[in-house]
């Protein structure tokens, strides 16, 4: 049977321990730009995913993604050793580290909805001085409406009314 509160809180305490682990502990270059997102745990607990983000050395700077996936590779038999140490649980988790794509996904977003806001704002400045093509008001008006009054003819009100009352 899964226990799925039993695998978030296994899953969150993974991600506290790798994280300090690769903060504090490691001595490896490649992960010192490495931040823990999110960490999977399966239903059995025998298997955690954990997901990471990469950043460069400065904002101009591309992350370096293969030297950190490297890193995390040789690190991985420590960083799991830490974990059943931290947990203890009777199994420790293997982990696997996957990039997480969501800064990515979140930044193209966010470009796509820069470049709708500015059509957006170019439609907009088109529209300042421009008329419509026909008429100022283009639907059409029954001859009630156009006067204001009601219809002028009693046959149209008693079939409304007959419509309206339930059949004896």
């Amino acid at each position: 049977m899964v226990d799925v509160g039993r695998a978030r809180k296994l899953s969150k305490r993974i991600a506290t321990v790798v994280a300090s682990a690769i903060e504090f502990e490691i001595k490896d270059p490649p992960l010192a730009f490495v931040t823990v997102t999110d960490t999977k745990v399966t239903g059995d607990l025998h298997d955690a995913t954990i997901f990471y983000t990469v950043r460069g050395e400065t904002l101009q700077d591309e992350p370096d993604y293969a030297g950190a996936a490297a890193a995390l590779e040789r690190a991985k038999g420590t960083l799991r050793t830490r974990v059943g140490a931290a947990t203890g649980v009777r199994f420790t988790p293997t982990l696997t580290f996957v990039l997480d794509k969501v800064p990515d996904t979140a930044a193209h977003m966010e470009d796509l909805l820069a470049r709708a806001r500015q059509a957006d704002a170019d439609l907009a400045r088109i529209r300042q001085g421009a008329t419509p093509a026909g008429e100022a008001d283009p639907y059409r008006v029954s001859g009630a409406e156009e006067t204001g009054g009601e219809p002028d003819d009693e046959l149209d009100r008693e079939d409304t009314y007959d419509r309206d009352r339930p059949e004896d």
